[in-house]
């Protein structure tokens, strides 16, 4: 008897997640829509819309016009998430900034500011007191927030436990296991993504087209990085579900990286290592902690106006990224391959190097190049995938199961 309760109730938790996924996919949606989506039947959708209806989970919204005025009936009532429920803060760390969003359980987002981060910064204030002074700004400007999760997008490589780095290019965060305080502080649970999984899952929820695809989404500006999915699937180094394609080696005792390693497709093709080859600055010297932002877009125009020198370093690195794509085609066949970050705007520059290195790939001879597209605003992705996995969490944790 306690086999079969346990059975049903994982049913039921099952379908509930299966109605928030797909409401948290398509938004809004009737309840002939929710059964379609699920797969569920319509006496199922009937008993689990009541009863997230009851626990103020989801509301029943204005009712849909019909795009055929020649079709009878009553317009269908549309279901979605009640808004009110919960927020979640996000964080989006990297080299040069910090961006804070609050957004609401129906992805709204609520409230955003945005710092500079220098290479002081965490050492005159340790990260977890840094975020929280920010977090409780956010709490003071909407006081009506109810805090569920605390996500925060990192560069570098995670700790076991996920609650810290080991390294990162962001100076003085890593060895702080600033994710734990922060949880402490305000008894609610916090998530470290690395950014190459968030460009993965982001990538994903922006374009439909690309959600069952195989893309390789790689980040090109303060560092390089990738993440992937196959066919629809996240895939990656672990559990983080990114890939250290910025720190594959291109050159044996290349150019320093920031990591401390020589030679990485990184060290190349980040902004510093076009700032270092476009000033002729010798390849051992060490990488400068942050290049600022206007700094990279005067090279870019440098280089689109003819500049030889800011030419030459980005054909450097347009050749660091395709071998490295090129490498990672002999275990990785992606159909599309996503440039984003500042590097994106500077991709009519290194395109030419990037097909050239790919184009003695075996699978490029055989198959043919896959699409390379740039993508323009390097931050909606990373948002995008940090929000929709962060909403995701707190559907399966607070609501899917059964109250």
């Amino acid at each position: 008897m306690a086999r079969n309760v346990s059975d049903s109730d994982s049913v039921r938790r099952q379908n509930r997640g299966l109605v928030l996924g797909a409401l948290r996919l398509q938004g809004p949606l009737s309840r002939t829509s929710l059964a379609s989506e699920t797969g569920l039947s319509h006496a199922s959708i009937t008993a689990i819309s009541h009863d997230l209806l009851a626990q103020n989970i989801i509301v029943e919204l204005a009712a849909a016009e019909k795009a055929d005025t020649r079709s009878r009936g009553r317009p269908a009532t549309l279901i979605g998430f009640n808004r009110a429920i919960g927020c979640a803060v996000l964080f989006e760390l990297d080299v040069n900034r910090a961006r804070l969003s609050l957004v609401d359980y129906g992805g709204v987002l609520v409230d955003r500011i945005e710092y500079p981060l220098t290479p002081t910064t965490f050492a005159q204030m340790p990260p977890a007191e840094y975020l929280a002074e920010r977090i409780h700004l956010l709490q003071s400007r909407n006081p009506e927030a109810v805090l569920r999760r605390i996500a925060i997008s990192v560069q570098g490589i995670l700790d076991r436990d996920g609650q810290g780095l080991k390294w990162s290019p962001i100076a003085h965060l890593a060895n702080n296991p600033f994710g734990q305080k922060l949880s402490g502080a305000f008894d609610i649970p916090v998530t470290l993504y690395k950014r190459g999984r968030l460009l993965a899952e982001g990538v994903r929820w922006l374009d439909p087209a690309l959600h069952a695809a195989s893309v390789a989404t790689v980040f090109v500006g303060s560092t390089v990085a990738m993440g992937m999915t196959f066919r629809g699937q996240i895939m990656g180094r672990g559990d983080e579900g990114a890939t250290e394609f910025g720190h594959m080696n291109h050159s044996p005792n290349g150019a320093l990286c920031r990591c401390g390693m020589r030679g990485c497709v990184e060290a190349y093709a980040a902004d510093y290592g076009v700032l270092r080859t476009a000033y002729s600055v010798p390849e051992t010297t060490q990488p400068a902690p942050a290049v600022p932002p206007h700094e990279y877009e005067g090279l870019i125009a440098r280089a689109s106006s003819g500049d030889r020198t800011a030419t030459h370093a980005f054909n450097l690195a347009g050749r660091a990224i395709g071998f490295g794509l090129s490498r990672m085609m002999a275990v990785f066949d992606p159909t599309h391959i996503l440039i984003v970050g500042p590097g994106a705007r500077a991709f009519h520059l290194m395109e030419q190097e990037i097909r050239s290195a790919m184009s003695g790939s075996l699978l490029c001879r055989i198959n043919g190049m896959p699409e390379i597209v740039p993508h323009l605003d390097e931050k909606e992705p990373i948002f995008r995938g940090l929000q929709m996995k962060t909403l995701d969490e707190i559907d399966q944790a607070y609501f899917a199961g059964l109250q």
